[in-house]
């Protein structure tokens, strides 16, 4: 199985000052792609990260915030990642947009989001995502499906619709703050284009590397 990439290049002199802005021009242009049917979510990443022995772990997780701070997403504490981070606070980022050729990676360390920070966030997800981030003790291991969908009942006939679900203390925001940033775009004959930011002495240096 093989595809020939015959997508415009990516040169130095196309690049934002900062990875956070450049990610903005690929993040608005994956965005534009949903409308093509492309892409169905652009904001769809893998989060990798590794326990404190350097076993690593890969999963799929959604984007939901940027900025000159890092990139941000939610999850259950105590999950396999929630774990990992807490040991390990480093995590690298890939946004895989096969569609339109274009790759993007972040390497970087991990903090907690502030509360208020994760409750604005988790009050504004669907009252039956509020539930489910209470029902379900991410990552553990249970007998069947019928034991999530029990305390899911639970905790339903607890916070009903319409009235406001308290954010768990086991859930909330991770921000990757970015040490390095990849801009992967796939040209012919497989000789991609690979620009990286990297932090250097609080300001960004550009780099390029082989395909």
């Amino acid at each position: 199985m093989r595809r020939q990439y015959r997508a415009a290049g990516l040169a130095e002199a196309d690049l934002a000052d900062d990875p956070y802005e450049q990610f903005a021009r690929w993040f608005a242009d994956a965005v534009k792609a949903t409308g093509t049917g492309a892409i169905t979510e652009p904001n769809a990443m893998v989060v990798s990260t590794a326990d404190a022995d350097g076993v690593p772990s890969s999963r799929t997780v959604l984007l939901k915030g940027y900025d000159q701070r890092g990139f941000v997403f939610f999850s259950n504490y105590g999950s396999r990642k929630g774990r990992e981070l807490a040991a390990n606070p480093r995590a690298s980022l890939l946004f895989p947009w096969h569609p339109v050729a274009r790759q993007v990676i972040v390497n970087g360390i991990v903090e907690r989001v502030p509360p208020q920070e994760t409750a604005a966030y988790f009050h504004s997800r669907p009252h039956g995502s509020q539930l489910g981030a209470w029902a379900s003790e991410q990552s553990a291991v249970v007998p069947s499906r019928t034991v999530i969908e029990e305390r899911y009942a639970e905790v339903a006939a607890r916070w009903p619709e319409g009235g406001q679900v308290p954010v768990p203390p086991f859930w909330g925001g991770f921000r990757v703050t970015a040490l390095s940033v990849e801009f992967w775009q796939g040209r012919e004959n497989r000789l991609h284009d690979r620009l990286r930011y990297v932090r250097v002495d609080g300001g960004w240096t550009v780099e390029r590397l082989a395909p």
